[in-house]
């Protein structure tokens, strides 16, 4: 029995080149020879074929539309124009041959890409693979790390990408990404702070960045276009702080549909080879907007962007408001979070409850707030966020950090002890926003470890 194949490659070689699938002995056929890309989709998404062969040069075609012919089930095989062979590779397709190779060797890529279809479960759809090694042996893209060398030692080690989530109600997910960034360079990390936030990004506000050009944006339609590489990136995040580069999101909310998930996935891992922390602002909803028809199949989503970040993320931090509504919405929001199966097994998870007050919470309010989780979520490990509005105000309104403007605050305390956990290291902090103990607190002696809080922007 022969495997189907989809057909629309461009130029003369394209009769020649059906021939030779068509031809006895391989164990393909050309079902379609198809227009243009939206008839590839049309057919991959009918079930048509299980593998695709495309001029790499097709208009339209980008990593996000290989990715919707990926989720359909269907294998892209690239054949790639001199010159264009790296492009084509980035946009993650399952196979990609130059256009100089012999008729043969694309056909042997089609072969292989439809005998691993057929041995895939779920149709074939699992992640990408450059089997430019059936023609030059070239290595599988998903243990190369965009932009690392490929020298006798191997590449450096991938650094680590922290979500900053929670549920909606302004909990503080801004302020506690952008100073647990800070605190994160301060202690000699090369740490990128992105803003994914799809519903009202407020990193480079925050920080007092002009953000007319969104970086995010720009550095997803590099990603989908399959040219970014770790100086790309670079170029698109300024230096806001020694160590802190920035990663501005959306300047209006209604852009959202320039940040495609199948092109921040790219845009993550070659944060990971730039910096050794990636902290990303998440918007606060996860949930899944189905919708109907074909829009539904292959429209952008909104809170993709927030799911492509916990996908990727090696530690979740979960922020809540230290009220009484505020840790309801925490609650839902964890199991919510569950239900969504993330984050991922192995993947860190860390809980914080932000501007933790006796007014809000009760007279012993860090033993209320550490109860009521326990009780109502099975949260033991729980970080504690003292409420400090003025220095918070005044980091805002000189657009900084808690470490510059108030490095003596409870709440800088808390973010400075979150990000010493999480880099891995102990003891007492020495730098130049203040000696203070790491996780002290104020007067009162509670066992939490204290974590930040975010100033009213979700």
């Amino acid at each position: 029995m022969r495997t189907a194949v989809l057909c629309a490659v461009h130029g003369r070689s394209e009769a020649r080149l059906v021939a030779a699938i068509d031809s006895r002995g391989t164990g393909l056929s050309v079902a379609r020879r198809c227009a243009d890309l939206a008839e590839v989709i049309a057919l991959a998404l009918a079930g048509v074929a299980p593998v695709a062969v495309l001029s790499g040069d097709l208009p339209g075609l980008d990593r996000a539309a290989v990715a919707r012919l990926r989720e359909a089930g269907v294998q892209a095989v690239l054949i790639a124009e001199p010159g264009h062979e790296e492009r084509c590779r980035g946009l993650g397709a399952a196979a990609v041959v130059s256009a100089q190779a012999r008729v043969e060797d694309v056909v042997e890529a089609v072969r292989s890409c439809a005998e691993r279809a057929g041995g895939d479960d779920g149709g074939g759809a699992g992640a990408p693979t450059d089997l430019l090694a059936v023609v030059d042996g070239g290595a599988d893209d998903a243990d190369r790390a965009p932009g690392d060398p490929d020298g006798p030692d191997g590449p450096p080690s991938p650094g680590s990408l922290i979500a900053v989530w929670g549920p909606h109600g302004a909990p503080g997910r801004t302020t506690l990404a952008v100073n647990l960034a800070a605190e994160l360079a301060a202690l000699g990390e090369e740490t990128l702070l992105v803003d994914a936030d799809t519903w009202g990004g407020a990193c480079a506000q925050t920080l007092g960045l002009l953000d007319e050009s969104p970086g995010l944006a720009a550095a997803a339609r590099s990603a989908a276009n399959g040219s970014l590489d770790v100086p790309a990136l670079a170029r698109l995040s300024p230096v806001a702080e020694p160590g802190l580069r920035v990663l501005t999101g959306l300047s209006r909310p209604d852009r959202w549909r320039e940040l495609p998930p199948a092109g921040l996935d790219v845009v993550w891992e070659t944060a990971r080879a730039l910096a050794r922390w990636t902290v990303v602002d998440c918007g606060f909803s996860i949930e899944d907007e189905a919708g109907a028809g074909f829009e539904a199949m292959l429209g952008p989503r909104r809170n993709g962007a927030t799911l492509s970040a916990l996908a990727a993320a090696d530690v979740v931090v979960v922020v809540g408001a230290g009220e009484p509504v505020g840790i309801q919405r925490l609650v839902q929001a964890l199991a919510d979070l569950a239900d969504a199966g993330l984050p991922a097994p192995g993947v860190r998870r860390a809980v914080v409850v932000n501007r933790v007050r006796a007014s809000a919470a009760g007279p012993a309010p860090e033993q209320a707030v550490e109860a009521a989780l326990v009780r109502y979520a099975g949260v033991r490990d729980v970080r504690i966020v003292p409420d400090d509005r003025p220095a918070l105000d005044r980091a805002m309104l000189a657009g900084t950090t808690l470490r510059e403007a108030a490095p003596h605050s409870p709440a800088r305390a808390a973010v400075a002890a979150l990000a010493l956990d999480l880099a891995g290291r102990t003891g007492r902090r020495r730098d130049r926003g203040g000696g203070r103990r790491a996780g002290g607190s104020r007067g009162g002696g509670s066992r939490a470890v204290r974590t930040p809080g975010r100033r009213g922007v979700s």
